[in-house]
């Protein structure tokens, strides 16, 4: 197979660059982020992962998963629309000789461009999935952004190879919504939650910042798998940073984890 040509067209402006801008490293400081060796456990056991096969990261951030997915000996490509989580990733890479296994490269998740490339595909913790409501919104049904990321996954992944995926769960949302929180709201048709929020860089400076997430119905994301042209196998629910032992589906679980096939 002839080596892809590297993404030169830029990215469109989406409202998670100017977050991402100011959190910077402090990103991994959120306790969603604290389950890392956990959550590669689960990719290399669902995507049943060896070393020496290649994966691609979307929507990576500063590149936790992808960097530990290194360290195992898996080749790991991670991309993600914020510049500056990209450079840190870079950085980190370098800094842990890594280079040679695991790559980095700033690409707008609904715009993929492989064909085939990898052994395996994932996106945990919101890292693109379920980021594409608020100013993101493509359509009123806020779907068409994220149905692009995941047949962009789809078509990135060999055949016969496996996909997982997380997504916020609309059970959970409404199950646990409460009238009085003033900084949350939850729109009925688009599924989002929109909530106003303080985030803090690495020096401690704080600014209050709009975060968009859309929520799925187990139903929704097997449905979007088959129109992908993905093979569903398990909708499960888990909570990233918290608890990934659950077999089945509940209202207790922030997340819904998709595991699709593609035939």
């Amino acid at each position: 197979m002839m080596p892809r040509e590297k993404t030169t067209e830029v990215p469109t402006e989406h409202w998670f660059e100017d977050l991402a801008d100011h959190l910077q490293e402090a990103y991994l400081r959120y306790s969603f982020t604290k389950g890392t060796s956990e959550e590669v456990d689960q990719i290399i056991s669902q995507l049943r992962l060896q070393p020496g096969d290649r994966v691609l990261d979307v929507g990576c951030g500063p590149g936790r998963h992808s960097l530990e997915l290194g360290r195992r000996g898996i080749s790991c490509h991670g991309i993600d629309i914020s510049e500056r989580f990209v450079e840190l990733a870079i950085t980190s890479a370098v800094a842990e000789g890594l280079s040679d296994l695991v790559t980095f490269e700033r690409v707008d998740a609904r715009k993929l461009q492989f064909a085939c490339e990898f052994d395996g595909v994932f996106s945990l913790c919101e890292g693109a999935f379920g980021l594409q409501g608020g100013p993101a919104t493509e359509d009123p049904p806020n779907l068409r952004g994220d149905q692009m990321i995941l047949s962009g996954m789809t078509q990135a992944l060999r055949r016969g190879h496996r996909l997982l995926i997380a997504a916020f769960s609309a059970y959970f949302q409404l199950h646990n919504f409460e009238d009085d929180e003033t900084s949350v709201e939850f729109d009925l048709l688009t599924a989002t939650r929109h909530e106003r929020t303080e985030i803090r860089n690495p020096h401690g400076q704080a600014v209050f910042a709009d975060l968009w997430t859309t929520c799925f119905t187990p139903r929704e994301l097997w449905l979007m798998a088959e129109i992908a042209g993905l093979e569903p196998l398990q909708i499960r629910s888990v909570h990233s940073g918290e608890d990934w032992k659950a077999e089945a589906l509940d209202l207790s679980h922030a997340e819904l984890l998709l595991l699709a096939r593609r035939p």
